[in-house]
């Protein structure tokens, strides 16, 4: 009969297709499930469903060695127009260019404390001239900002530190913007601190919210790489800088 002949073949290819999938885990298994998702046993499951905060150490296990621009680029691809780069200028700047390079939109955001530099401005006006991009400035609530300096002046961080200042004009605002979005990007290192020496390339935020209160998820391309890969990058690439 060819119609059983044919589901025999078929059910054939179907074992061949288990036995491979199960000898490939079998193999793989002393190196841990990371290593399977890495070369993409899983990762169709993951496309499907979307990037959530269960795949975050899978995935920074599976790219701790790609490049910034492999980093950004998976980035926006897993959340699209939910995600945006953080930008405040200096070498921030090469995350705006290894986005340029993946060929993906992409979204750069920027905190506008009212107490920036001319500088900075003139910056952000280069950058956006060069990559032909509009930045989305966040800002302060007015009436705290107003509170703030009616009571206490322009200059209180002098005198009683930088906290109350900082949350206005600074925590509050980000906070605002990361609100609406998934997940953000960040030009967080290594090397800048000893307290973060085990960053990984995209982690659950621990300190911020998502959209409608949820998870929040932080991706740092340049994570593994130094100041001076960095400051190379920009001279390479003649990017502007202040």
């Amino acid at each position: 009969d060819p119609q059983i002949a044919q589901r025999r073949v078929a059910n054939t290819a179907l074992n061949q297709k288990k036995c491979f999938r199960k000898t490939m885990i079998k193999a793989l298994r002393p190196m841990g499930l990371r290593t399977c998702k890495s070369i993409g046993l899983v990762g169709a499951r993951t496309a499907r469903r979307g990037f959530s905060a269960s795949d975050c150490e899978s995935t920074a296990a599976a790219m701790d060695k790609a490049t910034p621009t492999e980093i950004m680029k998976k980035a926006l691809q897993a959340h699209g127009k939910d995600i945006a780069i953080s930008f405040s200028g200096a070498e921030d700047v090469v995350l705006i260019e290894h986005a340029k390079e993946t060929g993906l939109p992409f979204r750069v955001f920027s905190l506008d404390t009212g107490r920036l530099h001319p500088e900075t401005y003139r910056l952000f006006d280069a950058v956006e001239k060069h990559y032909n991009i509009k930045i989305e400035y966040t800002f302060p609530e007015s009436s705290e900002v107003e509170n703030l300096v009616r009571n206490k002046g322009m200059f209180s961080f002098f005198e009683d530190g930088h906290k109350e200042c900082c949350t206005i004009r600074k925590v509050g605002p980000l906070r605002k913007q990361l609100g609406t979005l998934k997940a953000w990007i960040t030009g967080v290192r290594k090397d800048q601190s000893v307290t973060r020496v085990d960053l990984p390339i995209v982690q659950v935020d621990g300190v911020f919210k998502g959209q409608g209160g949820g998870t929040l998820i932080k991706w740092n391309p340049l994570a593994n790489q130094s100041s001076t890969d960095v400051w190379n990058t920009i001279a390479t690439k003649s990017m502007p800088i202040s």
